[in-house]
Parts: structure tokens; sequence; C-alpha cells
């Protein structure tokens, strides 16, 4: 899937990524980003690209989509909504897919501010690589992002099984590996391996406000706080706009925490906390998992639904678009 028009609104660290990960696949880029100082970065840093993966830096949304084949939304979700606006308002037909953290809210966006309208849409594919630092803009982009992330494409009632599959080969171009699940799905699985992290992070970063605590802080603080430095609007938009799934993970973890809690106030503290870390360690040991030996499965909605829920992924798509190559965790 060479030589595809593709437009990216929003050029922060996914969104640049992306830019500049499809602009080095073959792919003519035209990106675009409220900030004018994200524009400017973006230009030099397209001027100073090799020639064969340079990208444009568009002045409008509408400029951005006018010949575009396929959009890609790569804002916050709190800037989604106007943006979708200003898609529809430049009459854009093509493919819409997006990077925002939370499907749900977005899916609905989109039937709001899109399809809403009548305005006639080839169709959306929810997306959300798994990938990311904790430093954000422009500079802290990587062409290399997405090499062996797991990225969710959803498939939905509304969702085009053709639209996926040509997703699905533009992801998989990037080295990525295409998770099929449901925005419902996502939301509340993200919401206990990604949103609580970093809700976890940043309350256990508050103890460094001891000199003496920011003296002893090692290893165990860095790793267990390196999300706390990513930008606060971006753990608010997450988290706040996966409110219900991320409530419901939080009391998960607070449920677990009281019973540590407890343990610590018994007869025997060492060996309560023992018995209630040892769960953890042994599923911490298994992960990451292996991978097992790719296999063809038929390109349908429920063989490849069944695959993500078995925690599988597409790794290539058939030219006939009759099956995809995939694997599956060795759990």
């Amino acid at each position: 899937m060479i030589g595809v028009n593709i437009a990216v609104i929003g050029m922060g660290l996914i969104g640049g990524s992306l830019m500049r990960a499809l602009a080095a696949a073959g792919h003519w880029v035209i990106g675009y980003d409220l900030d004018p100082s994200t524009r400017g970065m973006a230009k030099t840093g397209a001027a100073q690209a090799p020639n064969h993966s340079r990208w444009l830096v568009s002045a409008s949304v509408g400029d951005a989509v006018a010949s575009a084949d396929l959009v890609v939304v790569a804002t916050p979700l709190t800037a989604a909504g106007s943006v979708l606006d200003a898609i529809a308002a430049a009459g854009f037909a093509g493919l819409v897919t997006d990077v925002v953290s939370v499907k749900q809210p977005m899916r609905k966006l989109v039937a709001q501010r899109l399809h809403g309208d009548g305005l006639s849409l080839a169709g959306y594919v929810g997306g959300h690589p798994m990938a990311g630092k904790e430093t954000a803009g422009f500079a802290s982009t990587d062409p290399n992002l997405f090499t062996g992330c797991a990225w969710v494409l959803c498939l939905d009632e509304e969702t085009r099984l053709d639209d996926w599959l040509s997703m699905a080969r533009l992801v998989t171009s990037l080295r990525a590996r295409v998770v099929p699940t449901t925005a419902e799905d996502h939301d509340r699985v993200v919401a206990a391996v990604s949103h609580v992290p970093h809700l976890v992070a940043v309350a256990l970063a508050s103890a460094i406000g001891d000199p003496l605590a920011g003296t002893l802080a090692a290893g165990s603080f860095r790793d267990g706080t390196r999300v706390a430095a990513s930008p606060a609007e971006l753990i608010a938009s997450m988290c706040g706009g996966n409110a219900g799934p991320v409530r419901d993970a939080l009391e998960a973890v607070l449920s677990q925490l009281d019973e540590v809690g407890a343990g610590l106030e018994s007869a025997d503290p060492i060996a309560a906390v023992r018995q209630w870390v040892a769960p953890a360690h042994n599923a911490r040991a298994r992960w990451p998992y292996g991978w097992g030996e790719p296999q063809q499965i038929p390109a349908t909605i429920e063989s490849l639904l069944a695959l993500g829920d078995a925690g599988g992924w597409v790794v290539a798509v058939s030219t006939d678009g009759r099956t995809v190559t995939a694997s599956r965790p060795l759990v």
C-alpha cells in the first residue's frame, strides 16, 4: 500500500511520529497543527529529511484534507470535535481514522460531527497505537515509534470491513501489529493497563516532596512514576474521557491495596504480603508473552474479533483481502 495521500491533523508525539513514518514508507503526507511553533518545527524537520521521506505542512485543516484519501485525527480528545467539524466543513469524503486513546467517546463524536450531518463518508475506523513516551511534542517524534507496537483498529457494527482491511494494510506496513477489537472492549482494557497506571504514577510521584525522599528515590520510584512526567492535559484527556471504565479499574486497584493494607495489620505481615504479591509476581514474570507461529485466518469480522479476544494480532493482509496473517500470544 504505497503512495496514498494522507493528512495528519495534530503533529505532537504520535501524530508527528506517524507523519514521519508514513512519509518514510513512500506516502504523500501533509500535516497540520493548531500550534504555530509546532508547524514551524515540522517544516524545519521536513526540509532536513531525506528527499524520499519528506512531508508538507499545511496552514489549515481544510488545506490539509483537500487532496487526501485518508485523514488521521491525532489530537487529544478535547480537540477532536473541532477538528471533525473542520473536516466536515471541507467536504472531505474519504476514509477517517484517529489515534485518540479513548474510542467510545471518539466514535460518538464522529457519528455526531461527520455522519450526523449527512456528509457522504467512505467510512471511519477508530484506531489507537499502544506506543508513546513520557515526553511530548514534535521534538520527541520518532518514525520508528510504532515498530512492533500493538495498534488497535476497532471493528464496530458500523465499521466497513473493506475500510478496516485498508487500514490494517497501512498499519502493518509500518511494522505494527494490528489488534482487532470493539471500541467498548478497548476502553475497558486500556483503563486497566494504561489509564489507571498513569493515575497511580501521579499518586506515587507526590512522595518526592520530601528532600530526603528525592535523594533516596531510585529504580522502583523511577519506573513506577515514569508516565507521571506526561503532560497533565494528556493524562486528564485520557482518564477523564474514559471516566466510567477508569473508575471501575481504579476501584479494582484500590480493593487490592485495601487487601494488602489489611495484611499489614495482621499477626504476620511478612507472610500476608508474600501471599498477596505472589500471583502478581508470577503474572508479571510471564509478560510480555511470546508469539505463536503466524497462521492464515479468514478476513471476516467474526474471525478477526475472535482473534482480538484471544489477545492476537494481524501482521499482514492478503492482496485479495480474503485472509490475514495472524499470531496469538503464548500465554
